[in-house]
């Protein structure tokens, strides 16, 4: 089921056929990009184990890893709300910002000026070549979505965010949302 097609700052979220699937798994993806280049997209909803201090070693700070997707993932990535605090972000859609200046990210992390409401990092990130993730719409592997949350996406998305997602697009996705991870848990 396409419900609209895919633009950078739309939502992928998972069909429940991809059930299984390591990666994407109830995934819930913000489009990062989109083109006749290929796609690139952030896990919103699947919290690592790690947080920044785990893997920065110069830092003291708390906020969670979250899994951006199977690519890359020995690099770290963000996206924020507060172009205004970092400088070379690259404006995704809808008040939702990737990248930017990562010295100033930490130094900004030093001093407190950043809450988890307004920045999340990733390792990896999901990535398509020039019209895969086209040929995984027609084979009903995502519904496309509008990010309705604006730049209070980074806020709202948490592990439960695809189950709300399912539930939000009723009918027969309403069933999907309450049964197990695991089918085999059946």
């Amino acid at each position: 089921m396409i419900t609209i097609q895919p633009n950078k700052g739309n939502l992928l979220i998972a069909e429940p056929s991809i059930i299984g699937d390591l990666s994407f798994n109830r995934s819930v993806i913000l489009l990062a990009d989109h083109s006749a280049q290929g796609s690139i997209g952030f896990i919103l909803n699947k919290p690592l184990d790690f947080t920044l201090s785990d893997l920065i070693a110069d830092t003291d700070s708390d906020f969670q890893i979250f899994n951006g997707g199977p690519v890359e993932q020995d690099n770290l990535y963000f996206i924020h709300k507060v172009p205004e605090l970092i400088p070379g972000s690259i404006e995704i859609s809808l008040g939702i910002y990737w990248g930017g200046d990562f010295e100033v990210v930490l130094e900004l992390l030093k001093n407190g000026k950043l809450e988890t409401k307004d920045i999340r990092f990733f390792l990896g990130y999901s990535g398509w070549e020039p019209e895969q993730l086209e040929s995984e719409l027609e084979s009903n592997a995502w519904v496309v979505t509008e990010n309705v949350y604006k730049e209070g996406l980074i806020d709202k998305c948490c592990e439960t965010f695809w189950k709300e997602k399912m539930l939000e697009l009723g009918g027969e996705y309403s069933i999907w949302s309450n049964a197990p991870e695991n089918p085999s848990y059946n």
